[in-house]
């Protein structure tokens, strides 16, 4: 497994001792002391002030991963163990948040945006000075200039007007990769993420260096289900192809081996979506519509509902892939459970409006069960699927690849089409002109949140790089 920073492997780890003790049987007795396992008496700290605080933020990285978030905890001196217990307990996890951020880990972000370093020369034309709406550039003895930080309003003008580049910009990392600055400072100086702007990207998670910001986690929710006895059915998307080495159907009967009751791929909802997305471009684009958009990525659509609804009614009005292949597992049998897992944290918001479709992992989640498990996949009895998908259905996971697939079912091979895969800021902006104009370069627009597509999602258990390698090699052997 390819981690590309500790956050990460923290995450990772912390969620794989919790399900090992779950599956032990000694969750509620032993995790009050996890804290202290993990970080035991004259252990070195890094990146904390001391001990105890690290203890604590073990405790409330535990939290979101049990299914709560910081608003749960009434009293600091509730132990671990009673929000183990609920969790074991509980019939469901009713939480519409997905995110949440770990107060007492989101404690160490620059306060200040802009600074001035030894660079400056204390120039003659002192155009920092000059350009300053709000008189906030001062001049030391040596001639060096300094930010009054308390008139500063971190416009950046003093940063772009320096000659010598000799002041900086000091991002904060979850607000500065934040598409739709939904992230912002609290008036205590923690970050908090405003449910109204929030799409669900999933870019502030990895880029929180302390990582402070998690999921709201579904998996002990999924594993009691399983304990009860009732079918439970995992519905693995197409991005799985990216996130193993070992071959897919080894995963997949380690999806048994957990106690999964079966395993579809949601490629096989990816045919359905197929089929529909591409009768409903044919009609729009007859009736004389500009333009249609993908509907598949929950992200985007959470862009359009929050931040331009101007676009909403050029959208695809088709079902995720997601929405189709749990529709098929409840045709089959109305009782069993539904897990989605994918690589994606929109998904579920999205499953919070489909009733069909009733817990959402994610890869990296997946991957903490496996070593929770102690569940080695090479030695794993393979799953092979009754339903083979098509190779177009699979390619969903990459971008371009609903395209792909539109173009093969209409056989128009040379049908005009327009990607977006990242939403970032420049890419919405681009998205918002062709709303509000109603004009388009192309017909068909496939829009994806994520660089690359689904499979470079924020929750992949493997690298960016080697996820895409692994998934471009898997659909050629198709």
């Amino acid at each position: 497994m390819a981690f590309t920073n500790n956050v990460m492997i923290v995450r990772h780890g912390l969620l794989a001792k919790l399900v090992k003790l779950w599956r032990e049987d000694k969750l509620v007795e032993g995790i009050d002391r996890l804290p202290i396992e993990l970080s035991p008496r004259k252990s070195k700290v890094k990146g904390r002030c001391c001990i105890h605080k690290e203890r604590a933020v073990w405790k409330y990285k535990s939290l979101p991963l049990l299914g709560f978030d910081m608003t749960d905890e009434k009293d600091e001196l509730t132990p671990l163990s009673y929000y183990a217990q609920a969790a074991v307990t509980r019939e469901k996890n009713l939480k519409e948040e997905i995110l949440t951020v770990i107060d007492e880990a989101c404690s160490s972000c620059v306060q200040v945006n802009y600074e001035i370093t030894n660079l400056c020369r204390g120039c003659v034309a002192r155009s920092c000075y000059m350009n300053c709406p709000k008189d906030a550039i001062h001049f030391k003895n040596n001639g060096q200039a300094e930010i009054d930080h308390d008139k500063c309003i971190s416009c950046g003008i003093c940063h772009q007007s320096c000659p010598y580049h000799a002041i900086v910009y000091i991002p904060v990392p979850c607000e500065d990769v934040c598409p739709v600055k939904a992230i912002s400072k609290d008036e205590y100086g923690i970050e908090h993420i405003d449910e109204s702007k929030c799409i669900y990207c999933g870019k502030c998670i990895n880029a929180c260096p302390f990582g402070a910001i998690f999921e709201i986690s579904q998996v002990f929710d999924i594993l009691q289900s399983i304990k009860r006895g009732e079918k439970v059915v995992a519905m693995v998307a197409p991005a799985i192809l990216g996130q193993f080495s070992e071959p897919i159907d080894q995963i997949y009967g380690a999806l048994k081996a957990i106690g999964f009751s079966d395993v579809i791929e949601v490629a096989q909802g990816a045919m359905v979506t197929t089929e529909k997305e591409a009768h409903e471009l044919e009609e729009k684009l007859e009736e004389g519509q500009a333009f249609m958009t993908t509907s598949c990525c929950p992200s985007y659509i959470q862009l359009a509902k929050k931040h331009m609804p101007e676009m909403e009614k050029y959208i695809s009005t088709t079902k995720s892939p997601m929405y189709y292949t749990a529709e098929i597992v409840k045709a089959k049998d109305p009782e069993a459970k539904t897990v989605f897992i994918g690589p994606c944290i929109a998904k579920r918001k999205e499953a919070t409006y489909h009733d069909n479709v009733d817990y959402v992992m994610t890869f990296e989640e997946l991957g903490s069960i496996f070593d929770g498990f102690d569940i080695d996949v090479n030695k794993i009895e393979p799953y092979p699927m009754a339903f083979n998908s098509v190779k177009e259905a699979h390619g969903f996971a990459q971008d371009g690849g609903v395209t792909q697939a539109v173009k093969v079912f209409l056989d128009k091979a040379n049908l005009p089409a327009l990607k977006v895969a990242n939403l970032n800021k420049k890419n919405i902006a681009m998205l918002k002109v062709y709303a509000k104009t109603g004009k388009c370069p192309a017909p068909f627009i496939e829009v994806m949140a994520c660089e690359g597509g689904c499979a470079s999602g924020p929750c992949i258990r493997t690298d960016k790089n080697t996820s895409q390698r692994r998934m471009t090699a898997e659909l050629n052997k198709r």
